[in-house]
């Protein structure tokens, strides 16, 4: 089974009609996997041509604005007679204290957000965990050193075995990197130049670094500052990455296929 990425957004929380705010979109089989939903992911996905009412899951890797910032106007559009028919049920998962947050979005905008029992589920996992998303796809997340909630996911395909996984926000941990041990397409931030890293963010060098020690097979590296825009996030990464690297743009398609000779990494627009 192919699983397919889609950047979304390979921005932050600085406006830019070039780069969207955090998020990645994720095909496999049936279901559509939807990792952060940062401002302009609603845009992003009628650009993709993703229809709204067909995401089937909604993963949060952590409660910033930069990340979740398009929550609410997704869950009203999905409320809207024209888009939430047909739609889907729609699982919310995030790390630790997910429960509360939603609880305040739904305090700040009511029943304009709220899908219904029968169409929302919500799953707080505290802690690693290894859970069965629908159908196609087994999702394992690790918390990172970022936030308290914060985690990484790591995707499989239940046929075929293709995986991906997806940092969030993240300074150096080795729970990042044992999650992404063997990865066919690791999506990592890498948000800032080393000589301008801050704590809690990774830096292409450092990115690199983990790719390398985790042994993955393709490397994208996303969430960029213009910091690192305007410099050589490609070049920094190089020295301690030599394996098949991308830096993100959005609207970025990504195939990884299954084959006799194990998964292999396809590059699309």
């Amino acid at each position: 089974m192919t699983l397919r990425a889609t950047i979304l957004g390979s921005g932050t929380c600085v406006p830019s009609l070039e780069r969207s705010s955090a998020s990645v979109l994720v095909a496999c089989g049936r279901e559509r996997i939807l990792i952060d939903i940062g401002s302009g992911t609603i845009h992003r996905l009628v650009a993709a041509g993703q229809p709204l009412a067909e995401i089937s899951h909604l993963l949060l890797t952590h409660f910033h604005p930069d990340h979740t910032g398009d929550l609410a106007a997704f869950l009203f559009a999905n409320k809207y007679p024209g888009g939430c028919q047909g739609r889907r049920r729609l699982t919310l998962i995030g790390g630790p204290g997910l429960g509360r947050f939603f609880q305040a979005l739904k305090a700040a905008w009511g029943d304009w957000i709220d899908l219904g029992e029968e169409r929302f589920e919500l799953v707080e996992l505290d802690g690693p965990a290894g859970i069965r998303a629908g159908e196609s796809c087994h999702l394992r997340s690790a918390p990172v050193a970022h936030n308290p909630e914060s985690l990484a996911y790591r995707l499989t395909a239940l046929d075929g075995g293709a995986c991906m996984v997806y940092s969030g926000d993240t300074d150096e941990c080795e729970a990042l990197e044992e999650l992404a041990r063997g990865a066919h397409l690791f999506i990592c931030e890498s948000a800032l130049p080393e000589a301008f890293r801050v704590q809690g963010h990774l830096s292409p060098l450092r990115a690199g670094g983990i790719a390398a020690r985790a042994g993955v097979d393709h490397l994208v590296l996303t969430h960029l500052y213009p910091a690192c825009q305007r410099g050589d996030p490609a070049a920094e990464c190089r020295r301690t990455w030599s394996g098949p690297l991308t830096v993100a743009r959005d609207l970025m398609d990504f195939q990884v296929v299954p084959g006799s000779r194990g998964a292999r990494v396809e590059r699309g627009s």
